[in-house]
């Protein structure tokens, strides 16, 4: 009993360590990016406009979905390292 409650302690531990990691990520993006450095970005010409005001509005949605994907990916990853897969 006590290896598969430590199996499933690591297990759910990585799983939280890449919730935050990829809550992170989208933070600094959409508001680093898009809000914090939008003087900083405001440079740098994309598609028509600047680049903070890209990341404002499309950027961090961008992110967003590539985090969602990227999630599903790994998360598949540990199911199977962990031996919870469906």
């Amino acid at each position: 009993m006590s290896d598969t409650s430590e199996n499933d302690g690591k297990y759910w531990a990585a799983n939280i360590r890449l919730v935050k990691i990829c809550l992170v990520i989208w933070a600094v993006v959409s508001f680093g990016f898009g809000i914090l450095l939008r003087p900083l970005l405001s440079g740098i010409p994309v598609g028509g406009t600047d680049l903070g005001f890209w990341f404002a509005q499309q950027g961090s949605i961008l992110v967003f979905l590539a985090l969602i994907f990227f999630y599903a990916w790994r998360m598949n990853k540990l199911d199977a390292e962990y031996g919870v897969e469906e």
